[in-house]
């Protein structure tokens, strides 16, 4: 028992310094991106490094939130499950921080010195340099945790047990977080998913268009519809990660069908950071018009859903399981966490 708690503080620990160098890159991410003075001197304020720091910026402190609030739930039942999925929730934080330290340097190499000079830009390639090597040591620590649950077995806890079980401790929410409540989040959480990016996607789409004045519908309309497919991705994504919601099994068409719109949001983000070096492909002269610029992001992820759809179906014969049963599983062993004491 005394061993099991002691290895209970050492992945605790290495999650917390995850949760620091998370903390320490999302200060100085809202310093460069909210600063006049500052954006103006930053090497990376330009796409496509400025799409992979932005999109980093709201996904990193999603990720430390939902981190910090289980590590609540510690010591409740079902450690083991938690001790895995944290760490690699963990992970996929340090990574996201990791690409965009990348880009970020990258910025820095590429930068010419009119741009981007003076004692902000100083500061900010100083911070990068703190940046990285916090990022290499929770990254380190992190490598090593995961190495030394290996063998673990499939997960049988989820993040939602243990958000039911923090609010079943409290009597105004108790009536509200049940069995019933649990169940039904997780046959739609895809449903939930949507809603939520959808919601994140209206406030920053509303917080960015008085921010720069924009009075274009067309362009509010992109820009909404570019967040929220994002947002999307990065849901499903970290979801498959650290198993936020075990989900019951689904049918082949349903399974096929979500992976080939995650695949489409995931292009129409790329296809946004990189439209100044795609439009030649398609198009003459510079990309000015919101009705081309739509086009092209939007059209580029729905080729790549139809793409993508296409290629599981012809890969995966019909009736195949792949990875249902083990999600099953999870999903029926969890399905009523709130009774757990």
């Amino acid at each position: 028992m005394e061993h099991v708690k002691e290895n209970g503080r050492a992945y605790s620990a290495v999650v917390w310094t995850s949760l620091g160098a998370a903390g320490v890159f999302e200060a100085l991410t809202v310093l460069a991106t909210q600063d006049n003075a500052v954006r103006a001197a930053s090497p990376w304020q330009d796409d496509p490094y400025d799409v992979v720091v932005s999109s980093a910026q709201f996904a990193v402190p999603m990720l430390a939130l939902v981190i910090t609030l289980r590590l609540l739930a510690w010591r409740a039942p079902g450690g083991s499950d938690r001790v895995r999925q944290t760490v690699r929730a963990a992970g996929a934080m340090v990574t996201l921080v990791g690409l965009t330290v990348v880009s970020e340097w990258a910025a820095v190499f590429i930068r010419t010195p009119a741009s981007s000079s003076g004692p902000w830009a100083s500061v900010l390639i100083g911070g990068l340099v703190v940046n990285s090597v916090l990022t290499m040591v929770a990254a380190v620590s992190l490598r090593r945790c995961r190495r030394r649950r290996r063998s673990a077995g499939g997960p049988r806890n989820d993040w939602l047990g243990d958000a039911v079980f923090l609010c079943r401790q409290i009597p105004v929410l108790r009536r509200w977080f049940g069995p019933d409540a649990v169940v039904w989040v997780r046959r739609r959480a895809m449903t939930v998913f949507l809603t939520l990016s959808s919601l994140a996607a209206a406030a920053l789409t509303g917080a960015q268009a008085i921010g720069e004045r924009w009075t274009d519908p067309l362009l509010m309309a992109w820009f909404l519809i570019v967040a929220a497919t994002s947002n999307l991705a990065f849901c499903v994504i970290s979801n498959a990660v650290a198993g936020f919601i075990a989900r019951p099994p689904r049918t082949r068409p349903r399974r096929i069908a979500e992976a080939a719109a995650v695949a489409g949001c995931v292009a129409i983000s790329v296809a946004t950071a990189f439209r100044d070096a795609l439009w030649p492909l398609f198009g003459t002269g510079s990309l000015t018009s919101v009705p081309a610029l739509a086009v092209l992001t939007l059209g580029a992820g729905l080729a790549t859903s139809l793409v993508t759809a296409a290629l599981l179906l012809a890969c995966f014969p019909h009736g195949s399981s792949g990875p249902r049963r083990r999600f099953g599983a999870a999903a029926t062993h969890l399905r009523r966490p709130g009774m757990h004491r």
